[in-house]
């Protein structure tokens, strides 16, 4: 199991707690882990990646093990850490103003 930490907003939005789990069928990245998301949560469709393209939303950001995964390939493998359980993936809402 994945742990994957959703910000404010998007607890919200689902109900749930700060942490959720993912159960991860196949090759551990962050498209696969954000397909599982959106699949076990369907009102995050759309919150988190463009749905036509599957491109993150530009004030989202992914991170892991102290990176910034944000700029990763998605299909780009999980950090052994994540996929473990030890780490978190975070999704973290990014703050814009000035």
């Amino acid at each position: 199991m994945i742990r994957v930490v959703l910000p404010a907003q998007l607890r919200a939005l689902t109900g749930v707690g700060a942490e959720v789990t993912v159960d991860l069928r196949g090759e551990p990245t962050a498209a696969g882990l954000l397909d599982a998301l959106e699949a076990r949560y369907p009102v995050l469709l759309g919150a988190i990646r463009d749905p036509r393209t599957g491109q993150r939303r530009a004030f989202i950001r992914y991170f892991a093990c102290e990176e910034d995964l944000s700029h990763e390939p998605s299909d780009a493998p999980l950090p052994p850490a994540v996929v473990c359980g030890q780490e978190p993936f975070i999704v973290l809402g990014a703050i814009a103003g000035g």
